[in-house]
C-alpha cells in the first residue's frame, strides 16, 4: 500500500502571530515548487496560510549568510513575555541599532492613504528639544558611535526646529545623518534647501518616491505629487546634496516601475541608491487587501532583475545582518557609466569564499570587510572607500579612484508584519526606532504593537499572559505541594539582569 505524498516540501518550524489577534501562535513553512508559505494555527481564529517568498532558491540561500549578531552596549527592557512582546531592546534581540529613527514629529503635511505612522496634519505634536536630546542620549547609550540615525516623523521637515534638530545631532557622536522626507518642503522651498547643502557633510536625504504616475501617486498619497517631487530632485541635484530614493510597494499599483525607477535613480548625479519598500501591513491602509496586494522580498528581487539591465542575480545578495529582511546590491558610477559590483568581482565569491579567482591569503580581513560592506549601518560616504580597499586587494583588479558620488546601491527591505511575522529574522531586526522613554524597539513590531492603539491592546495582551502565569503557578504549587524555586542561568553580558520577571 502506497502512502500520499504531501503537495509541499516541510523546511521549518518557527513561532509567528495570529494576524487577527496578535497572540503567538505555532507555524510551518513548506515550500511548494519556487513558492514558500507559512502556515499556522490560532486557536481562536483557526488555520492561516501566508505566501512569504516567490523564489524557493533564494529563500534557502539566506540561511548561508547568517552571520553573529552585534550586541548593543546595554539593553532596555525585560525578557519576561516574549517576542514580540518585550520590546525595547530586550536581551532576547539578536542585533544591534543599524539605523535608529527619532521621530521628531507626529504631524505631516500630506495623509497618505498608506502610512504606517498614520500622521496626518492635525495628528499627535512636535517633540521639544529636550525630548529629540533625550531619545538621541538613549540611542548613543545603546550603541556608543550609532551608525546611523534619520531623523524622521510624521514628515520631520515641518518641525519648526528642524535645523536646531540637525545641529543636537551633530553634538552627538553619530557617524552618519539621514533625513527621512516627502521632499513637499524641499520641492517648494528654495531657502530650505541651500540651508541644507550648508549642512550637507555627512547627511543624506532619504526621499519618498513611489511613482512617476499621477493615479498611482492619489493612490499612495492621497494626490499627485509629481511636480513636487521633480522640483525636489532638481533642487537636491543642483547642490549635490547626498540622496536615496525611497519606494513603497503595492502589488500591481507601482510594481511595474521598479526597473524604470532603477534606471532613472542612476542617472540622477545626487542619487547615491534606491530602497524599495514592500508595504508592511500595519497603520493606515487605505484599499490594501492582504490577500492580493502584497508584494515580498523575492518578488521585488525578481522585478529588478526583469526589469533593468543594471543588476545581475549574484549582486542582488542578503544581507549579513538581516538576510530574510534586506536585500542588497551595488554598482559604481564610473566615467559616465553605470557599472555593477560584479563587473569587477561577484560579491557572493568574496562573502562565501567560494571563487577560484580570489586570493583570501593577500588580506585576511577581506571577506569581513564584504560583510561590513553589505549592511545597512553603511552609507555612501563610507562605503566608498572601503569598496576602493576592498578592490585594491584583488588580484586583476583595477582599482578605480572612488568617492561617494561613484557609489549607487539598490536596497529591498522588507517589514515584517502580523501576516509573514516569523520569529527568527524578527529577533535579527536592526531598524530600530527610539522611543522618548528611552525604550529602542524594532521598526516591525513597533507598527504592530507598540504605535497609537495598539499599544494599549499590547496591555492587555500581557495581562493575559500575568494571568495564564498565575494560573499555571498556582496549577505548580498544588501539584507539587510547594513553589519550586527558579534556577537562575549564568549571566551572558552585564545586562543579564534584564533578563528576570519586572
Amino acid at each position: 500500500m502506497s502512502a500520499t505524498a504531501r503537495d509541499y516540501v516541510f523546511y521549518d518550524a518557527t513561532v509567528s502571530l495570529c494576524s487577527t489577534c496578535l497572540r503567538r501562535v505555532d507555524a510551518k513553512i513548506m515550500i511548494a515548487g519556487d513558492d514558500v508559505f507559512m502556515e499556522k494555527r490560532c486557536a481562536l481564529h483557526g488555520v492561516e496560510k501566508v505566501l512569504i517568498a516567490t523564489d524557493a532558491a533564494y529563500y534557502k540561500r539566506c540561511r548561508d549568510y547568517v552571520k553573529p549578531g552585534d550586541l548593543p552596549q546595554r539593553f532596555n527592557t525585560p525578557t519576561y513575555y516574549g517576542c514580540p512582546y518585550d520590546c525595547g531592546l530586550c536581551p532576547d534581540h539578536e542585533q544591534h541599532s543599524c539605523i535608529g529613527l527619532i521621530e521628531v514629529t507626529d504631524r505631516c503635511n500630506l495623509r497618505c492613504p498608506t502610512c504606517y505612522a498614520e500622521s496626518g496634519p492635525m495628528v499627535g505634536k512636535h517633540r521639544s528639544l529636550a525630548e529629540i536630546e533625550a531619545m538621541l542620549d538613549a540611542l548613543v547609550a545603546n550603541e556608543g558611535e550609532p551608525d546611523v540615525v534619520q531623523i524622521s516623523g510624521g514628515e520631520p521637515t515641518i518641525h519648526p526646529k528642524f535645523f536646531e534638530i540637525l545641529a543636537l545631532a551633530r553634538t552627538k557622536p553619530i557617524r552618519h545623518l539621514m533625513v527621512n522626507t516627502n521632499g513637499v518642503r524641499i520641492g517648494q522651498d528654495p531657502r530650505f534647501v541651500e540651508r541644507l547643502a550648508e549642512v550637507k557633510k555627512g547627511l543624506e536625504i532619504y526621499l519618498q518616491f513611489d511613482s512617476f504616475e499621477a493615479e498611482t501617486l492619489r493612490t499612495l498619497r492621497g494626490e499627485d505629487l509629481r511636480g513636487t517631487r521633480d522640483a525636489a530632485l532638481a533642487a537636491l541635484n543642483a547642490h549635490n546634496i547626498s540622496t536615496t530614493l525611497v519606494v513603497t510597494l503595492k502589488k500591481g499599483l507601482n510594481t511595474g516601475e521598479i526597473g524604470k525607477i532603477v534606471d532613472f535613480a542612476a542617472k540622477q548625479p545626487c542619487v547615491r541608491g534606491v530602497t524599495f519598500q514592500p508595504t508592511q501591513i500595519a497603520g493606515r491602509l487605505e484599499g490594501f487587501d492582504p490577500a492580493t496586494d502584497r508584494f515580498t522580498l523575492t518578488d521585488v528581487r525578481k522585478a529588478i532583475l526583469a526589469q533593468s539591465s543594471l543588476f545581475h542575480a549574484d549582486d542582488l545578495i542578503p544581507v549579513p545582518c538581516h538576510p530574510e529582511s534586506i536585500a542588497m546590491g551595488y554598482a559604481l558610477k564610473l566615467g559616465g557609466e553605470v557599472l555593477p559590483l560584479s563587473t569587477f568581482v561577484k560579491p557572493e565569491d568574496l562573502l562565501k569564499g567560494a571563487g577560484n579567482t580570489i586570493n583570501f591569503e593577500q588580506d585576511a580581513n577581506l571577506k569581513g570587510r564584504f560583510f561590513d560592506l553589505f549592511s545597512t549601518s553603511k552609507t555612501p560616504d563610507t562605503t566608498a572607500g572601503n569598496l576602493a580597499a576592498i578592490l585594491c586587494c584583488l588580484p586583476k583588479v583595477a582599482a578605480p579612484s572612488l568617492t561617494y558620488e561613484n557609489v549607487f546601491r539598490v536596497v529591498v527591505m522588507q517589514f515584517f508584519d502580523a501576516y509573514n511575522f516569523d520569529i527568527r529574522p524578527i529577533k535579527k531586526t536592526c531598524i530600530h526606532i527610539v522611543q522618548p522613554d528611552g525604550r529602542i524597539v524594532p521598526f516591525d513590531t513597533m507598527n504592530l504593537l507598540y504605535r497609537n492603539d495598539r499599544a494599549t491592546y499590547l496591555e492587555a495582551l500581557k495581562d493575559e499572559q500575568r494571568q495564564l502565569q498565575a494560573i499555571w503557578k498556582e496549577t505548580e504549587r498544588k501539584r507539587c505541594g510547594a513553589a519550586r524555586p527558579r534556577q537562575s542561568s549564568p549571566s551572558l553580558n552585564a545586562s543579564s539582569q534584564y533578563e528576570s520577571s519586572p
